[in-house]
């Protein structure tokens, strides 16, 4: 009998070059987060017209920025492990159907009550888009690329928050609040068909259910056509142990549990001051005397700086790992901070805000990517989705203590005092999950999850 030759799929990704496949692949799910991202910023660019039309005050607002966020940490904690389960693919296009369909039906509502029900089961579908995206990315990026391929792809998400202010300034004026949220949610629901006929599902994951050898041969030739033919009857591994009962406990074995606790720390406080910057910057700066479409493009800036941000820092975190990402949250304390001494120079607090967009929202990209790359493949959605579905309780409080702080006439330097606390908290996480993480004799960004550097260990396939 022939022997049946084994390929370790982790490998062969490994010592190939990111080719046009990865790359039409990356900007795929960048697709996908670019209307995540704008679905999910549109609530904090509307705010100011909404709470006009409505006669909201600025406390009830956060009830309503939260709703939705709330969704978003469900939608994170359920369907990442239920991605590891059925596929990355099924996951991210169901999610784009139910996101589109809500956000539509945002722009329909007339009460805050019915408001708050219809972000929250939005939420439920931005919240599951986004994990898969970044496991799908990170399981078709070889290890030494990894984190940069997965930050470059995350910038969809920023990309899509500062599009939709740009939008809204533009729009609001002409045709209302509720003109965003048609175009917000009709755009998903047109992606999603093209993507479920041309999206391939995560290659590694196809290796792991050791039931689609031919479909993983025919990935494995699209990233590098060049590369050596596979003969009939190859096998195709992805050497990690199987995981039995619940995905979530994984996260606490193996010496994963004081890193996932860290992690979790990174990704609270910064999912915290992410969204107390993104959901209420637009209304502090109009409170202080900016129109509301200048008040929405100079906040906007926080996610340009972010993409600035994040493909500068590619490569600084796939060398430098968590040391990097400890760097960049304490450089935000001092940015986040400055918010609240230049808010009445246009000029100057639109040179900040992009500075802490840089920082705040390249690191939280930054961390997603390092989170990505800490856990096998078998839990990898799960940890990103757990991870962020943590965060998101930080992104829910984060705008409520703005609206309670605002309520109680806190003065706007002490606001933005608060936010550069949290920014500090990240980054004493971040230093300290470095050393974790280090110790435990895995470099974060520079190697792949503690199983692949096993079966490196074991040698290379034949």
């Amino acid at each position: 009998m022939a022997e049946i030759e084994e390929i370790d799929v982790a490998e062969h990704i490994d010592r190939q070059p990111v080719g046009s496949f990865q790359i039409k692949l990356l900007l795929a799910c960048a697709a996908v987060l670019v209307l995540d991202g704008f679905d999910t910023q549109a609530i904090g660019y509307v705010a100011p017209a909404l709470a006009r039309e409505w006669s909201l005050s600025r406390a009830a607002l956060g009830p309503v920025f939260s709703a939705g966020l709330f969704g978003l940490m469900i939608g994170a904690l359920v369907f990442g492990p239920l991605a590891d389960r059925v596929g990355r693919k099924r996951i991210i296009i169901l999610s784009m159907l139910a996101f589109g369909v809500g956000t539509i039906a945002t722009a329909f509502v007339n009460d805050v009550t019915t408001l708050l029900i219809i972000r929250l089961l939005t939420g439920l579908g931005l919240g599951g888009a986004m994990p898969n995206a970044v496991a799908m990315t990170s399981e078709f990026s070889p290890h030494r690329r990894r984190a940069t391929m997965v930050m470059i792809m995350f910038c969809g998400f920023s990309i899509g928050a500062a599009l939709g202010g740009l939008l809204a300034a533009a729009l609001i004026p002409q045709y209302g609040w509720r003109s965003v949220f048609i175009v917000g949610g009709a755009a998903p629901l047109l992606l999603a068909p093209v993507l479920a006929w041309r999206l391939p599902e995560s290659v590694r994951f196809l290796a792991l259910s050791g039931r689609a050898d031919a479909r993983v041969a025919e990935l494995l030739g699209r990233i590098n056509p060049n590369a050596a033919a596979v003969t009939v009857g190859t096998r195709f591994v992805v050497h990690e142990p199987p995981l039995e009962g619940l995905p979530v406990l994984h996260l606490f074995r193996d010496g994963r549990t004081l890193p996932t606790l860290l992690l979790w720390v990174v990704f609270f406080m910064s999912l915290l001051d992410l969204y107390f910057l993104a959901n209420w910057l637009p209304v502090v700066l109009n409170d202080l005397g900016a129109s509301v479409s200048s008040a929405v493009l100079i906040g906007s800036t926080l996610q340009v700086g972010g993409v600035v941000g994040t493909v500068a820092l590619g490569s600084v975190v796939d060398r430098f790992s968590f040391r990097a990402l400890a760097l960049v949250y304490f450089v935000a304390v001092f940015a986040v901070g400055a918010i609240g001494q230049l808010g009445h120079s246009a000029v100057l607090v639109a040179i900040v805000i992009f500075a802490a967009g840089f920082c705040i929202v390249g690191g939280q990209i930054a961390a997603n990517a390092l989170a990505a790359n800490f856990y096998p493949t078998s839990m990898r959605a799960t940890g990103v989705g757990w991870a962020l579905g943590i965060g998101r309780v930080g992104s829910i409080i984060g705008p409520l203590i703005g609206g309670a702080l605002m309520s109680a006439k806190w003065s706007t330097a002490a606001l933005f005092a608060i936010a550069a606390s949290a920014a500090l908290c990240a980054a004493l996480a971040a230093l300290l999950l470095g050393r974790v993480v280090q110790l435990g004799g895995d470099s974060g960004a520079n190697r792949t999850s503690s199983f692949d550097a096993e079966t490196r260990r074991r040698g290379s396939y034949a």
